[in-house]
């Protein structure tokens, strides 16, 4: 494996002339075997240090396939554990040259640097019937698809015959909960199924000519060039070893839109594009460097270099802030209205589904229960699913923020005048903390919020003493942590968890649920094997899982499961604060009500406090009693929770209280 430090290629690190190019090679191993393009996803993910904005060290990931793809048996209070959604044996892709493209009628034409000429007429947005099916220029149409998943227990079903179709310039929403096979019916229309799945019947129809989903030649003429895909996970879709840059270059360079040396350039607009800051900068580094949502950008680039027909985008904005989220979608509805480019939005977020889509496509069990216009869907649901899913969204139904609570004794947690710097590879320091402070009662939720790189993550890192402050202090339960050493601190270390924000990353798949759970009291050597076993049967029960999960595997776990399991974990050890890095981002809106309601129980039974980190401000309205704004660095407000939503100060705040999903702005 080459050294990150050292490794460098000319920009873009492939060579197109070369004879095992992928793209000029027929061969569908070599195919696999070369770097991820369009879709961004590598065949075999490599191990990668944690970002910045990872809590401290996390288990190795779990290995993706046929396990997660047979977790269809349990569901539990609206948890689902279906097949579809997960277990994905991502294809790297390729696709043909700008040559062996042919030129359909209506198709936009590309230049060279990647965008689309105008729409002639009969690529503009399509009259509909009233049931807003289009009724022309249909570009996709799923019809009937039903794929099963191969499992030692026999043939799983993720799709049931389900049908869809989207037409040129349109936005479709598929929506619906973890495991109702959304991911899997995105990842037939472009080949990239693993190799337990199978298409029982069904069509798949682009452009007029039906898809060959058994050809490899037929599917690279799609993916990337026509069918631009943004995945869900950049933590494994992103080559670790390789820079931001050249990954971006790739997907340009595969499909020869682009020389090296015209790559470059073509790459910093991209990256501008979506709302990366310093691109120059951003191109060197590697996916590490980057923070979650920086990396999720840089998969959206990379589906947009090629201008595409069709943009599938599975969860785009599932790692990103509100108002980087909106600028990302602003740029995806430009596209579609200036150039004729359809998207198929996988998304959990009816909010924004709502607000952005033409239609919605409502899939539970691998089938379409309800599908619409977007505003006759919101207005007046039809089937018994939609309405609980509308239910659960908590911008569609954001309620009152929580009641006050007054302070009393003295705070859990105090950070005063916190700095901390970092230096980039480049030699240039960046700043991620400067003069951060603010208290946390006992009992009490305080937000971070803020964009991806504000500082929140850094911030609470510092506040565990799992990273130094360069300047300032940290007092927990009014003692210094920052002077803590070895042993005090160790022991000041069992009173503070944290519960990371993806499930699927957090718990090491190797060990079954009991082991997880039951790793904190044999670290710290509390109890005896029984007091332990009976201590994780608790901490099950306590988080609403039955006993009987303690000898399953996280593979065999909906998201909502193994959230649940993850704090499970956190409260082995009778902590009194909680670090909640994102705990509700990778699930989808009934399992995040249901892991708020479990949380804030657990709150007024336990006493705990929370430190709350959170880009979803309808979230943090749920759940926070205080709210601290923080933006490069510094917190520019804070305050109570109403407070902070009815009357904001800072301009930033209104900014981002002003990017919430609204419906509203949709329909007009």
């Amino acid at each position: 494996m080459s050294n990150p430090t050292t490794a460098r290629t000319e920009y873009g690190g492939i060579d197109p002339t070369d004879p095992g190019f992928p793209g000029g090679n027929d061969d569908p191993t070599a195919i696999r075997q070369s770097a991820a393009t369009s879709a961004g996803n590598q065949e075999t993910p490599v191990a990668q240090p944690a970002s910045e904005t990872d809590l401290g060290s996390q288990s190795a990931r779990p290995e993706l396939g046929a396990a997660q793809a047979e977790n269809a048996e349990t569901r539990l209070s609206g948890d689902e554990s279906r097949p579809g959604d997960q277990g994905i044996d991502r294809k790297a892709v390729a696709g043909p040259s700008r040559a062996a493209e042919s030129s359909r009628p209506g198709s936009p034409r590309r230049t060279a640097d990647g965008s689309t000429t105008a729409q002639t007429d009969d690529t503009a947005r399509p009259d509909r019937r009233e049931d807003g099916e289009p009724t022309e220029s249909t570009l996709l149409h799923v019809d009937r698809l039903r794929v099963d998943y191969r499992s030692s227990a026999g043939p799983i079903t993720a799709l049931a015959g389900a049908s869809l179709r989207v037409a040129r310039g349109e936005v479709v929403a598929l929506v619906g909960e973890s495991g109702s096979g959304k991911s899997t019916l995105a990842h037939a229309v472009i080949g990239l199924l693993g190799a337990t799945a199978e298409i029982g019947s069904g069509t798949i129809t682009f452009d007029g000519e039906r898809v060959d989903t058994g050809s490899e030649r037929a599917l690279q003429r799609l993916r990337g060039a026509r069918i631009g895909f943004v995945p869900q996970d950049p933590g494994l879709s992103l080559n670790p070893v390789r820079r931001v840059g050249d990954q971006v270059a790739e997907a340009l360079l595969v499909h020869r839109f682009a020389d090296r040396r015209g790559a470059r350039g073509r790459v910093l607009e991209l990256l501008t594009e979506v709302g990366l800051d310093r691109p120059e900068l951003r191109a060197e580094q590697y996916p590490h460097e980057l923070s979650g949502g920086q990396r999720q950008r840089v998969l959206i680039a990379i589906a947009l270099a090629c201008g595409p027909e069709l943009i599938i985008a599975d969860e785009p904005t599932s790692a990103l802030d509100a108002t980087v989220a909106r600028r990302v979608l602003d740029r995806l509805a430009e596209r579609t209205a200036a150039r004729g480019t359809a998207v198929l939005l996988i998304t959990h977020d009816l909010a924004m589904a709502a607000e952005r889509a033409d239609r919605l496509v409502v899939l539970n069990g691998g089938e379409v229960v309800e599908s619409g216009p977007t505003a006759g869907i919101l207005a007046a649901p039809r089937h018994p699913y939609t309405k609980r899913l509308l239910s659960s969204a908590p911008s569609l139904a954001p309620g009152p923020p929580r009641q006050e609570r007054p302070r009393t004794g003295e705070p859990l947690l105090v950070l005063r005048e916190v700095r901390k710097r970092f230096r980039a590879r480049s030699g240039e320091a960046i700043t991620a903390v400067d003069g951060v402070g603010f208290q946390l009662g006992r009992g009490e939720t305080l937000a971070l919020v803020g964009e991806s790189g504000s500082g929140k993550s850094t911030t609470a890192r510092i506040a565990l003493r799992l990273t130094d402050a360069d300047h300032g202090t940290v007092v927990f339960d009014g003692e210094d942590l920052t002077a803590a050493r070895r042993g005090r601190l160790r022991a000041l270390r069992r009173r503070f968890q944290v519960v990371y924000q993806n499930p699927y990353s957090s718990l090491d798949p190797r060990w079954r649920v009991g082991a997880i759970v039951e790793e904190p009291l044999r670290a710290y050597g509390i109890g005896d094997r029984a007091a332990r076993r009976d201590r994780v049967r608790e901490l099950l029960g306590q988080v609403a899982l039955p006993e009987r999960f303690a000898e399953r595997r996280p593979a065999e776990l909906s998201g909502g499961q193994r959230q649940r399991v993850a704090i499970a974990r956190a409260l082995a050890l009778h902590p009194d604060l909680l670090v909640l890095d994102e705990p509700v981002s990778a699930l989808d809106a009934s399992v995040q009500a249901q892991i708020l309601e479990l949380l804030d129980r657990l709150q007024s039974e336990l006493d705990l406090s929370y430190l709350f980190i959170s880009h979803d401000l309808a979230v943090v309205r749920r759940i926070s009693d205080h709210v601290a704004v923080m933006r490069r660095g510094r917190i520019v407000e804070t305050g109570r929770t109403a407070q902070i939503f009815e009357d904001p100060r800072h301009h930033y705040t209104r900014e981002l209280l002003s990017a919430i999903p609204d419906p509203a702005r949709g329909a007009a």
